[in-house]
């Protein structure tokens, strides 16, 4: 029976030693480019670290660190690479003067809506090019599409936009490809943070701004400043955002938890869907009801006059090898995806 009993226990030692380590608690010290403060915006990854603890059992915890805390908004993709910090959350649009495709993971003019833009991310070649750009540039991050939201305003103005000659010699706060179009048609343009935008306005460095929807803006106080709101968004019909993980990090981190981070990041997308397309009307009437605010559509030649000069900078953005290839597969998608939405979807009015 002795001898029973040992061989019983060596057999089970054995089995455990041949057995997989198993990862241990994650923390996650994830640096923000955006404040938590800021519906749809910010708050989405508040949302993904309480799931993330939930859904792991408390194996995974993240902890949210609000921008310039720990890393400076345009800081957090080499921070995650390099190890500094083993997480961050950000828009792909942010590393535009690191990777040409970058901003076709951000937001793209005249381009796809949410759910067109995440059925050529999780359906088509969308997710594969995504990690791959980050691969073949040589950062060491894990890439997961981890919010979105559907149309910006189009920008906050002090004055009509009537004519391109309108835009002549503007400063203006304006993000990614959509910033390169405003360039060709005479504005001088400025990437700021979130934060730095209403000071850039009151002290008229900038004359124009558009950071994102409106409960997001309303936040941060343009309508005080400038009071032409103009729509729609072309420049930006959809924003996906990012949530980067140390390479290194994602790779001790085992299957169950890898696959808990992807699926609560993907509840997320679903989440900021939602929480955005919410809470935009209420702000929109406020804004005319009780703050002056003038809402404005774009005219029919300021709209043309908006795609001709971004199908002019899709052109030469696609001497770049790699925003060719993004561009170009995203494009073939649009293609083939153009007979559903035709079809599919009530005409606009």
């Amino acid at each position: 029976m002795r001898k029973l009993i040992l061989a019983t226990a060596a057999a089970a030692a054995l089995s455990l030693s041949a057995a997989p380590a198993m990862a241990g608690k994650v923390l996650l010290k994830t640096p923000v480019a955006f404040g938590t403060h800021l519906p749809g915006l910010g708050t989405p990854i508040v949302r993904v670290a309480e799931e993330l603890k939930n859904a792991s059992g408390g194996d995974i915890k993240m902890k949210v660190y609000e921008p310039k805390k720990l890393v400076a908004p345009f800081e957090i993709l080499d921070a995650v690479s390099t190890g500094k910090v083993n997480a961050g959350y950000s828009t792909a649009g942010y590393w535009a003067g690191k990777m040409k495709a970058a901003p076709l993971f951000s937001a793209v003019p005249f381009g796809p809506e949410a759910g067109e833009y995440m059925a050529w991310l999780y359906y088509g070649n969308g997710m594969k090019l995504y990690q791959e750009m980050y691969d073949t540039a040589g950062y060491n991050v894990k890439v997961l599409p981890c919010a979105i939201i559907a149309p910006e305003t189009s920008g906050w103005f002090s004055k009509p936009i009537e004519k391109p000659e309108d835009l002549q010699g503007l400063k203006m706060r304006f993000f990614g490809l959509g910033g390169k179009v405003m360039q060709k048609l005479g504005v001088s343009t400025s990437l700021l943070p979130g934060g730095e935008i209403f000071p850039a306005l009151e002290k008229k460095a900038i004359d124009a701004t558009e950071f994102s929807m409106p409960a997001i803006d309303k936040k941060l106080g343009f309508h005080k400043l400038v009071k032409y709101n103009y729509f729609p968004g072309w420049h930006q019909q959809a924003t996906v955002f990012e949530l980067l993980i140390n390479g290194d990090t994602w790779k001790k981190m085992d299957a169950s938890q890898q696959a808990t981070v992807e699926n609560v990041c993907k509840a997320s997308m679903a989440h900021s869907f939602a929480e955005g397309e919410a809470i935009q009307f209420e702000a929109m009437k406020e804004n005319v009801e009780k703050n002056g605010v003038k809402i404005m559509t774009w005219n029919d030649t300021m709209l043309s006059t908006f795609k001709n000069t971004w199908e002019e900078v899709a052109a030469e953005e696609a001497k770049d090898a790699g925003f060719k290839k993004v561009y170009d597969d995203l494009t073939t998608f649009r293609d083939g995806y153009a007979i559903w939405k035709a079809n599919a979807f009530l005409p606009r009015k």
